[in-house]
């Protein structure tokens, strides 16, 4: 019977686990130490809209599953909802060593990778190494600093997945089996699809790739029988993902991910389901943007640095001696480094190190690997290009399933940073396996060469590079040369440092591999300057501007405006904030905002925002700037209940609008329509406080009139609303509240009504003559289904892991050493 080993079997993965925790701690030290915690502007978007559901949840004890505080109301689904999964939640927080959230998902990304480089057999010390350089790669400190913690935690265990099905594959079936279920619903419970998308790319070429060994070898059962036991990995693992998926998968229907019933976005080829290519493709890289995975600045960097806050550059210097001081204030502004084509963007970078690696796994690794893994970088090169590479990326986005479900195309970058370092680490290995021969020696010097040749050629010719963005052409020239010449710069700095590093790094493999080094020294050594590459590309674009003190968060703090409309205690009415309203949840963390922060709001709601909001709201400024204070002729803000107008922080930035349609209305008229372009049209017309718009096609059988009553709000929840009606006759009530049709239980003295769709967006009700109470409450069945398959599958998949675990120990100790 085999004998655990500490020194063999411990004290290596102790080791890396110290390692990856201290390195975790360091880099975050003032989250640990200075009593600070990290100011994240999607987190801080996030707070605003989720503060009504936390409110409302330590109220009554239940999930709301519904919030009003964003776009006027929407499902909680993708905003904030708890599920039956706090085992996994719990598993993840004790695996990441108590770390707070987000910071752990560093610490779990680099534990991750090192777990899948073991899987392959890399030794460990160099595993070390691997996982560090895929931990702080700047993709993640960078998507940690803009608050995408849910992208970031979904990636941290692509590796671990990977780990699992390859473990599955070649070592022990059922560990792996038990570690890929475990690693799959890690990875989906941070509900990031986009990434889980980005993955599958990875497990189904892996699969081919082992599919064509095993029929070449004439063994298809060795394929079928791990295929058989990841497959039913995965189904468990998508067992404890169920609910989030299915209420996702239903929500989406109608959300901007869903089919536009519109004829105007059907003649404009935007008819099929999935967003927009303009809003999908609007982050795109450049032709030349892969390039900063190796060398981050070969493009500028960081589009928020500016020249003129360098003290040394030749921007500074010109704008010191122009002319004009009024202009050189006004280029000041245009002094940015990057070039690039995208609006906004900071460099995802792989490191010097490991694009040198990556080449000699090229080189040296096993040809089923490194066709695997030089086709997944490759292909995510592919889709980060977005529109620079339309052709491409317009057929994946309009033929390859879901693909048009996705924004930011950027993210896929993220398959050669997984690729790069797993493949350079395998060669690695694999070069070390190998005699110090001529062959291999020479083919070990053009590992060297290419990516040293590479830095040179970009120190010799930067000046052959534009450094010029779209629009900048109309810049003086004299500011156009100076910032032109910063940017080379830039360029040839960084393709120094990258030649200096590559020098480095072939020097201590080389002398390694040959013997001239201890291994403790050569492999050390190529751990630190893994390690120091990555850390220090890293402080350009997280530091002390990355934090805040815990109690500080003046993002969430009242303004004097919040104050003065917080004072109006009626519930239900909207507030519409003219700065930026469509990106911001600010409003939503104090108000019902007709705004908010989301990407994937109701579609009809965009729809209403594009048509008739957008236009009203220009009109209204343009109508108040010329000293017109009459708010009466916008129905559609009028019927959304936007009682409070703001445009700054103060009181007297406050516009109270007295001409609001309230809560809920009786309407005197119906005008019938047969399609949702005739629907909306008319809802941008209409006087929404007398008439109502009604498609016929959908919800018939209306009368065209109607007369009066009164609606008064009794009780107010997000997800359940009770009003009192009191009508001579027969009526039809248009509510203040966004209809959607799932989910929604209406009553009409306890008895089950029929819910109405009206003006596009609203909820409408036909009420009998006479006085009653109306309820709507917010019972969807998918949640309630969903947690309990949840649950009942997260406590199956933990106690098959743990067994799995436990059998494949006692089956290693009863194997002969």
């Amino acid at each position: 019977m085999r004998k655990i080993s500490f020194q063999a079997h411990i004290l290596p993965h102790l080791v890396a686990i110290v390692v990856f925790l201290v390195v975790t701690v360091i880099f975050f030290s003032p989250v640990f130490f200075s009593g600070r915690s990290l100011d994240q502007h999607d987190i801080n978007q996030w707070k605003g809209g989720a503060q009504e559901i936390i409110q409302n949840r330590e109220l009554t004890g239940e999930e709301p599953l519904w919030t009003n505080s964003m776009f006027s109301g929407m499902p909680a689904y993708l905003v904030d909802v708890k599920w039956s999964d706090s085992l996994l939640t719990n598993f993840k927080i004790a695996v990441s060593l108590g770390l707070p959230h987000p910071v752990r998902n560093i610490f779990l990304a680099m534990l991750s990778f090192y777990i899948l480089l073991l899987a392959f057999k890399v030794r460990p010390y160099l595993a070390i190494g691997g996982a560090l350089a895929f931990g702080l790669s700047s993709y993640f400190i960078i998507g940690i600093a803009a608050g995408h913690n849910a992208r970031i935690g979904a990636i941290a265990f692509m590796p671990l997945v990977l780990a699992g099905i390859h473990v599955a594959f070649k070592r022990n079936l059922w560990l792996g089996g038990g570690l890929t279920a475990l690693a799959v619903a890690l990875q989906l419970r941070d509900n990031h699809l986009q990434i889980t998308y980005y993955l599958l790319f990875f497990v189904v070429l892996y699969g081919i790739i082992q599919l064509i060994q095993f029929v070449r070898s004439g063994d298809l059962m060795g394929f079928v029988k791990p295929a058989g036991v990841l497959v039913v990995a995965a189904l468990l693992a998508f067992g404890t993902f169920y609910g989030k998926f299915k209420s996702i998968s239903e929500y989406s229907r109608y959300s901007m991910r869903g089919v536009s019933e519109l004829k105007a976005d059907v003649n404009s080829g935007e008819n099929e389901s999935g967003l927009k290519k303009d809003y999908a493709f609007q982050y795109s890289y450049g032709l030349d943007e892969p390039m900063t995975l190796f060398i981050p600045a070969f493009l500028g960097g960081t589009s928020s640095h500016l020249f003129v806050q360098d003290e040394d550059s030749e921007t500074l210097q010109a704008l010191r001696t122009a002319p004009d001081p009024q202009l050189a204030n006004q280029l000041a502004r245009y002094s940015g480094a990057y070039w690039g084509p995208q609006p906004y963007s900071s460099p995802y970078y792989a490191g010097a190190v490991v694009v040198f690696l990556f080449v000699l796994g090229i080189l040296f690794a096993e040809k089923r690997y490194v066709i695997w893994l030089v086709s997944i970088s490759v292909l995510g090169v592919l889709l980060a290009y977005g529109d620079s590479l339309a052709w491409f990326n317009y057929a994946m986005f309009d033929y390859f399933p879901g693909y048009n479900k996705f924004r930011s195309v950027t993210f896929a970058i993220i398959l050669p940073l997984l690729a790069m370092p797993l493949l350079g680490m395998l060669g690695l290995e694999r070069l070390l396996s190998l005699k110090p021969d001529q062959k291999t020696r020479k083919k070990l010097l053009i590992g060297i060469g290419i990516p040293a040749g590479i830095c040179v050629l970009v120190v010799l010719f930067a000046g052959m590079a534009g450094f010029t963005r779209a629009g900048e052409e109309q810049l003086p020239q004299w500011f156009l040369n100076a910032l032109q010449a910063d940017r080379a710069s830039l360029m040839r700095s960084d393709a120094l440092r990258s030649l200096v590093i590559v020098g480095i790094s072939g020097i201590l493999v080389y002398f390694g591999w040959i013997g001239r080094l201890k291994p403790l020294i050569w492999m050390g050594g190529l751990v630190i300057l893994m390690l120091a590459d990555a850390w220090m590309v890293d402080a350009r674009y997280f530091g002390e501007d990355n934090y805040r003190r815990k109690s500080d968060n003046s993002f969430l703090t009242a303004t004097n405006a919040d104050k003065e409309i917080l004072k109006d205690k009626s519930p239900g009415y909207r507030v519409l904030n003219l700065q930026n309203p469509w990106s911001e949840a600010r409003t939503s963390y104090f108000h019902q905002s007709l705004g908010g922060y989301h990407g994937a709001k109701i579609r009809r709601y965009q729809d209403l925002i594009d048509y008739c909001i957008d236009p009203e709201i220009q009109e209204m400024i343009q109508g108040l700037q010329s000293g017109n204070p009459d708010l009466s002729g916008y129905g559609v803000l009028n019927m959304l209940n936007a009682k409070y107008i703001v445009f700054g922080p103060e009181r007297e930035n406050i516009i109270p609008n007295n001409t609001v349609n309230g809560n809920a209305w009786f309407v005197t008229s119906v005008r019938s329509v047969e399609s949702a372009d005739a629907e909306l049209q008319a809802t941008c017309e209409i006087n929404t406080r007398e008439t109502a718009v009604v498609d016929a096609s959908k919800f018939g059988g209306l009368k065209s009139t109607y007369n009066e009553g009164s609606i008064e709000v009794e009780s107010y929840l997000p997800n359940r609303i009770v009003y009192k009606t009191e009508n001579a006759s027969d009526g039809l009530a248009v509510f203040s509240e966004i209809y959607y049709p799932h989910g929604w239980k209406v009553t009409i003295d306890g008895q089950d009504a029929s819910m109405l769709r009206a003006n596009y967006v609203l909820r409408a009700l036909e009420i009998p003559a006479g006085s009653h109470t109306v309820v709507f409450s917010f019972e969807p069945t998918v949640y309630a289904v969903g947690n309990t398959v949840i649950l009942i599958s997260t406590i199956v998949l933990i106690l098959g892991f743990f067994i799995a675990v436990a059998y494949s120990i006692l089956q290693w100790r009863r194997t002969a050493a």
